[in-house]
């Protein structure tokens, strides 16, 4: 449905501007605060506009991944070697198809350099390694394989390296207090010492402009008005829009329903006053997929689809598993586990426990399991009997599943029904430059808009990794506050 309020309005139109700045970013999550910083101390006087009534986005209730690598000293420190082109060839392999394969360069190019800024901006790392099998580390660790690197098939195309950085903090809780909060407090803690200001309860609206350049935001705050003036540039970094319900049907429609890891203030506003000013978009189709399963049951059995087939090494990034499912397996996916096996990775340490299930079906055969799941008769056998063929070598030829996970799954039998079990958000939005300026259709950047975060089509084109988010919107979001304070 048509939305008039997003169209711009003439700077002629506004008869009185309430505030003014050199830079006027527009959300305070990990986008715009690395945005308000960077333009600050480039010497611009710079205003922060939130919608909520506080700092911190989907950023500060996130785990706090940051992807990270190319030899960061916290890498180096817990013992890891990596390069920038591994870091490159994994990326473009596992975030794709389609990347933007510039912006993947110029992020893992300065990877080591943007880990050194946000640590000199206040953000702790702990010189720790959580190897286990997890969405994140479950104690204040600092470093962890996110995106699959070290499993099938990206652990044969280069030697692998964790990426995933998480801040450290004690006692965390995602979702309440986790790494993605001592992100975002340090780094607000940094840009009010730079003078940054901040004006909340304020929802932007639309764009003010002048001609073809940007000037400024209108926004509302309690249903009045409000005019926001930018003498030099305005950031949107103002997130997704997975909570569109409309965008959503209308370009992700496999999530329809279904989001995670997101916040309702992530409405696409950002994206849809940038068409409105003939701003191109890519990838808007494209989703991160949560699979809820704990990852320490999933890597001890196999995952099967409704034909009772294997799709996928059970040890890779879970979300992975997430796309997998939904995308090629029509949202059909059980967990076929044995009961020594079951037990060993309820009783192992992880921090998604919530995610574990009781077994829905149990059988003393694969047989009787196979028909109690409904499944075609033999397809659960032929699947178990290839498995544990190639299992009692420590192998497995046909997805690849790391040695140290593979043992044959021997009675009694169990079945976790995992079908539906998904969830995500949206990763595509406006299409920006390496320096961050919003793209108009034509291929030349708008001038005075910029943009950052989950608003923007980033490194990941389909694929994700844990810490892309946070990771491309603080490195980019830094990009976009030098350019506007230009």
């Amino acid at each position: 449905m048509a939305d008039p309020t997003v169209r711009p309005i003439s700077a002629a139109d506004i008869t009185t501007w309430d505030y003014e700045a050199d830079v006027v970013v527009a959300g305070y999550g990990i986008a715009g605060v690395t945005a308000a910083i960077e333009a600050a101390r480039a010497g611009a006087e710079v205003l922060v506009l939130e919608r909520t009534g506080g700092w911190g986005g989907a950023a500060s209730l996130a785990g706090g991944f940051i992807y990270l690598g190319g030899g960061t000293p916290l890498q180096k420190a817990c013992g890891f070697e990596d390069s920038v082109e591994n870091m490159k060839t994994f990326m473009k392999a596992a975030l794709g198809p389609g990347t933007d394969d510039t912006k993947i360069d110029a992020y893992c190019e300065g990877s080591v350099d943007h880990y050194n800024w946000l640590v000199d901006a206040g953000v702790p790392f702990k010189e720790s390694f959580w190897g286990q099998p997890g969405w994140e580390p479950p104690y204040d660790d600092g470093l962890m394989y996110s995106g699959g690197e070290n499993a099938a098939p990206f652990n044969a195309l280069v030697d692998p390296a964790p990426r995933g950085h998480v801040p450290q903090m004690s006692e965390k809780k995602t979702g309440e207090q986790g790494g993605g909060y001592m992100l975002m407090k340090p780094l607000v803690e940094t840009a009010e010492k730079l003078g940054v200001r901040a004006e909340y309860d304020l929802r932007v609206q639309t764009l003010v402009v002048d001609g073809d350049r940007v000037v400024g935001v209108v926004a509302k705050r309690y249903g009045k008005d409000v005019a926001i003036r930018a003498r030099k540039g305005v950031v949107l970094a103002m997130g997704s829009f997975a909570y569109n319900n409309e965008m959503v049907r209308s370009n992700a429609p496999r999530i329809f329903g279904h989001p995670a890891a997101s916040i309702e203030a992530h409405d696409g506003r950002a994206i849809q006053i940038g068409q409105a000013l003939g701003a191109d978009t890519a990838h808007m189709d494209a989703t991160e997929v949560a699979f809820f399963c704990d990852p320490q049951l999933m890597v001890r059995g196999i995952l099967v689809n409704g034909r009772g087939q294997r799709y996928i090494p059970e040890d890779t990034y879970p979300g992975r598993i997430g796309q997998a499912t939904l995308f090629q397996q029509d949202n059909q996916a059980f967990l076929v586990i044995d009961e020594a096996a079951y037990e060993e990775g309820m009783n192992a340490e992880s921090s998604s426990a919530q995610l574990r299930a009781q077994p829905t079906w149990v059988a003393e055969t694969v047989e009787e399991l196979e028909a109690e799941m409904g499944l075609p008769a033999g397809s659960l056998q032929s699947t178990v009997d290839l498995y544990n063929r190639h299992a009692a070598e420590g192998s497995d030829p046909v997805l690849g599943k790391k040695s140290e996970w593979v043992k044959p799954i021997v009675g009694p039998f169990a079945a976790i029904d995992l079908r539906g079990r998904t969830g995500g958000f949206t990763l595509g939005g406006l299409k920006t430059t390496v320096d961050s300026e919003v793209l108009h259709v034509s291929g030349a950047p708008i001038p005075g808009l910029f943009a950052a975060g989950r608003c923007t089509s980033g490194v990941c084109a389909g694929g994700y990794a844990s810490g892309t988010s946070l990771g491309d919107g603080s490195f980019f979001g830094r990009r976009a506050g030098i350019s506007a304070a230009r």
